[in-house]
Order: structure tokens, then sequence, then C-alpha cells
């Protein structure tokens, strides 16, 4: 049987919240998860480099029969989507698609907030690209922005710290920081797909008034309806409710630290490219 899963890719753990959504949504879809776990983290590194792994890793999952790839990674949808698909794809494979979890976020803001006050938590990297103010400030140039670098939130995350005192310090602090920067805020974004694992600890230093929007659920849906609106390409995506993991670190790592995320055992295998 020819097999052609959808292929999700992040720099390391966090875009298996996103996978996780997917499954749910569309289970009946192959899924195939590749993390670069051997090069992350992506936040702190340059435009060029997080390219070029991102370009690299998708090329890989094209090879394995994907039609179409989710960048399930802030940092490298901020600083490779838009390359790869407009200097790239008309070179590999114009049929082919990658598709990324900024724009699906931001699309859903202006129906969030209804002060217009908008923040940002994520990546060095992502903040850097200022790619959420700029994605808001076109659809919706009446909402105003502010963002919050986390550099520590990854590192507490993968080390299972975050619930510690420093821990706690560091969520407090960033959460703070952002709020300070805008006391109008009443939706936050987490733009980092590694950030849901910390919902409950950012809730408990959060005002209620403020929505706090995870990305997993809206992408989800977002593929959902992108396969419903182009049925060229649902027809190409094979269904046969498979799920495969990949990573370029060590793998009793992975499948140690992945089933955090997932809250199940999985079974990994190790990828070079």
């Amino acid at each position: 049987m020819n097999k052609q899963p959808i292929g999700v890719f992040d720099s390391g753990y966090g875009g298996l919240t996103i996978l996780n959504e997917l499954v749910n949504e569309l289970p009946e879809y192959d899924f195939i998860y590749l993390g670069d776990n051997a090069r992350s983290p992506y936040g702190t590194r340059s435009f060029d480099v997080v390219y070029d792994y991102t370009l690299e890793a998708v090329e890989q999952l094209f090879s394995m029969g994907c039609e179409l790839v989710i960048l399930a990674c802030n940092t490298a949808s901020a600083k490779a989507l838009r390359s790869i698909q407009q200097k790239d794809l008309p070179k590999i494979n114009p049929n082919k698609r990658v598709l990324g979890v900024i724009r699906p976020s931001v699309e859903e803001v202006d129906r969030l907030t209804t002060t217009k006050h908008v923040g940002i938590l994520g990546t060095v990297g992502t903040v850097r690209s200022n790619s959420y103010p700029l994605e808001i400030n076109k659809l919706y140039p009446d909402i105003s922005v502010v963002q919050e670098a986390c550099p520590m939130w990854v590192p507490l995350v993968e080390n299972n710290e975050f619930e510690t005192d420093g821990g706690q310090f560091f969520i407090k602090k960033n959460i703070d920081n952002l709020l300070e920067k805008d006391p109008l805020i009443d939706t936050i974004i987490l733009g980092c797909t590694h950030y849901p694992l910390l919902k409950k600890e950012i809730l408990n230093y959060l005002p209620e008034r403020v929505n706090l929007v995870s990305q997993g659920e809206i992408v989800a849906k977002s593929l959902h309806n992108y396969l419903f609106r182009h049925p060229e390409m649902d027809i190409r995506c094979s269904k046969n409710g498979e799920r495969e993991y990949l990573t370029t670190e060590f793998v009793d790592s992975f499948e140690e630290k992945a089933s955090r995320f997932l809250n199940s055992n999985l079974q990994a295998k190790h990828i070079s490219y």
C-alpha cells in the first residue's frame, strides 16, 4: 500500500502538543513526526541556520512520502516557512505543501480579544522575528501587540523542572514582565509548542480576565478545514490511522521525554539525514 502520511516537524518535543491535537481532530489520517532533537533548540539560532535545518527536515519528510508537512514549531514557522513556500517548493515539487502554526493562531485573535490588546509569550527566536506582530497587524491593524521572550521555559519543560521554586520564579517573572508592558492585555498566545505543558502554572499568575490561547486545537481545526477546502490534497493523504515517530537524537531519551508530552508511551526510530 502506498503510504502518504502528513508530516509533522519540530526542532524538539514541543510539536508533539500539536500532533496530539491533530490526531484527536483527524484520527483516521496517517502522521509521521520528526524531531530534530540533536540540533535543538532552534530558538536562539540565526534565520539562515533555522532555514537550512528546516528545509533539510522538510525534504526528508517529502522523501518518505509526505505530500503535506506541518511545521509544528513557531521558530521554524517564523524563520523558514515563507522562504520554503516561495523559493523551494516550486523547485522541489509545486504540488506539495508546507504549512505553519503562526497564521492559524493569528486568524483567531480578533475573535478572542475585547480590549484589542494581545500578548505573545515565545522563544527568543520567535520574538525577535516579530512574526506575530507583523501577521496580526496585517490582518487586524487595530490590535496592539506586545511580546515577551521566555528563554528558560523550554529547558524547564524538557527537564521537568517547571514545578520547582526556580521554575515558578521564571514563569511568574515573564508573565509579570508581559503584563507590565501593557496592562490592557486580555488575550495571550502561547507562541511556543512547549508552553501548553505549563498551562496550569501560567494560569496561576494570570488575572481571570485574560484568555490564554494554546495553538494545538486551533492548528488542528485549521488543518481539518484546509483539507476540506483542498480535496486534491486530502485524497493524497493516506488514512490508516498510523503514527510514526522519528528523532535525530538518542531514541531512549526521545521516548522518555516524548511520553510526557503525549501522556502515553511510544516507540521511536533514529534517523540521520
